[in-house]
C-alpha cells in the first residue's frame, strides 16, 4: 500500500511534533510543511519535503492535513482544506469560540470527510485503560472527582504573545481544556460550571490560577484546580511520562475519581475497592490496571490514518465533541464574570 501523504500546516512546537511523529506511523508520510515563516522553510528542507508558504496548492501535495496553526485561523484554514476534499486532524482548541467552531463542524459534515480534533490524551494507553474500566462499571457511577494541574512555567514561556492573550493563553485554555475533555470523555456531559480565576501572581492579561467546579448531568461533581505559577508535581504533564523529552515524570497522582463502587487515580491506574460492604472503617484493597506503552501522538495519527482509510467508524474526538469542552470553558469564563454558576452552551450531536 502506498503511504498516505500528510501535510502539516503550522511549524510551531506542536507542528514539529506531528512532523517528527509521522516518521514513526505505518502507512503515513510527511509530504509538506505549510507555513509562511522562514523557520518552516528550514524544517521542510531538513525533512526533505516541499515548503508551502500558502495552502493554495495543498491538494497537489497531500491526501490529508494536520492543522497545527494558530487558533484564530483554525476555522478558515480548516474550512478551506475540507473544501479541497482533504480530511483534517485539527489541533485543539477547535476555534476561538464555540459559535465559530460549529461552522467548521458543519463544513466537515457537508463534505462527509473525517475531522479529528487533537485531544491527544484520549489516545494515551493510560487513558484508554481508565476509559475501559469506567465503561465496564468498575467504579460505578461518578460521585466526585479531584483533578489538579499545578505547574511552574518559567518567565520566557510567556514571551510568546498568544500565551498571554485572552481567548488562547492562560492555564484554563492551555491546561484545563485537557482536564475537562477527559472528565467528559469518562463521565459524560457537564451541566453546570462555577469558576474563580485570578491573575495576581503574574499580572498578565490572562489568569494564572483557576478553580473550576463542574456538575455532571448524571449528578456527580468534579473540581479542577490549575495554575502555571506555583511549585507542585500534581499535573498530568508532570506525572504521566507522556512527554519525557520535555517533562520529568514524578511518582504521584494528578487525578482522583470516586464512584459508588470504587475509586481510581491517574496516571498510576490504581483501583481502590472495599473488600466487602463500603465502610470507611475497613481497609481498602488496591490493584493496578494493566497498561501497555504507546506514544499518544503515534496512536492519534494511526487513528487518523484509519479514519481516512475507512477502517474506523468515527473519530475518537469529533469536532462537536471537542466543542462540548469549549462550551464548558466558555461557561467557566462567564461564571467568573457573573459570580454565578453557568450552563455550557449545547452544541448538538454530529449529524
Amino acid at each position: 500500500m502506498t503511504d498516505l501523504r500528510i501535510a502539516v500546516a503550522g511549524a510551531g512546537f506542536i507542528g514539529r511534533v506531528h512532523a517528527e511523529t509521522l516518521e514513526r506511523v505505518d502507512g503515513l508520510r510527511l509530504s509538506a510543511i505549510v507555513d509562511p515563516s522562514p523557520a518552516a522553510a528550514e524544517i521542510a528542507e531538513t525533512r526533505g519535503v516541499p515548503h508551502l508558504p500558502d495552502p493554495a496548492d495543498i491538494a497537489a501535495h497531500a491526501d490529508a492535513v494536520v492543522v497545527a496553526a494558530p487558533n484564530e485561523i483554525h476555522v478558515p484554514l480548516g474550512t478551506r482544506i475540507l473544501g479541497e476534499g482533504l480530511p483534517v486532524l485539527m489541533e485543539k482548541p477547535v476555534a476561538p469560540t464555540v459559535a465559530e467552531g460549529l461552522a467548521l463542524a458543519e463544513a466537515a459534515e457537508r463534505a462527509g470527510l473525517p475531522l479529528l480534533i487533537g485531544h491527544h490524551r484520549r489516545h494515551n494507553p493510560i487513558i484508554r485503560a481508565a476509559k475501559a474500566a469506567v465503561d465496564a462499571g468498575e467504579i460505578g457511577e461518578i460521585v466526585t472527582a479531584t483533578v489538579m494541574s499545578t505547574l511552574s512555567k518559567p518567565d520566557p514561556y510567556f514571551d510568546v504573545p498568544w500565551r498571554v492573550a485572552p481567548g488562547s493563553g492562560g492555564p484554563v485554555m492551555i491546561n484545563v481544556s485537557h482536564e475537562i475533555d477527559l472528565l467528559r470523555h469518562f463521565f459524560g456531559e457537564i451541566s453546570e460550571v462555577t469558576a474563580r480565576l485570578s491573575n495576581r501572581r503574574r499580572g498578565n492579561p490572562v489568569e494564572d490560577v483557576a478553580a473550576v467546579i463542574c456538575v455532571f448531568a448524571s449528578g456527580g461533581v468534579a473540581t479542577v484546580t490549575a495554575t502555571d505559577a506555583a511549585a507542585g508535581p500534581w499535573a498530568w504533564d508532570m506525572t504521566s511520562g507522556e512527554n519525557p523529552a520535555r517533562f520529568p515524570a514524578h511518582d504521584t497522582i494528578a487525578h482522583a475519581y470516586a464512584g459508588t463502587k470504587a475509586a481510581l487515580s491517574l496516571p498510576d491506574l490504581s483501583l481502590w475497592r472495599h473488600p466487602g460492604p463500603r465502610d470507611w472503617t475497613t481497609e481498602m484493597t488496591v490493584t493496578r490496571l494493566p497498561v501497555t506503552e504507546e506514544d499518544s501522538y503515534v496512536g492519534q495519527l494511526a487513528h487518523f490514518r484509519d479514519l481516512i482509510l475507512g477502517l474506523a467508524d468515527r473519530p475518537v474526538c469529533a469536532c462537536r465533541d471537542a466543542l462540548g469542552t469549549m462550551a464548558v470553558l466558555e461557561a467557566a469564563f462567564r461564571s467568573q464574570e457573573t459570580g454565578r454558576p453557568e450552563a455550557p452552551t449545547p452544541v448538538g450531536e454530529a449529524r
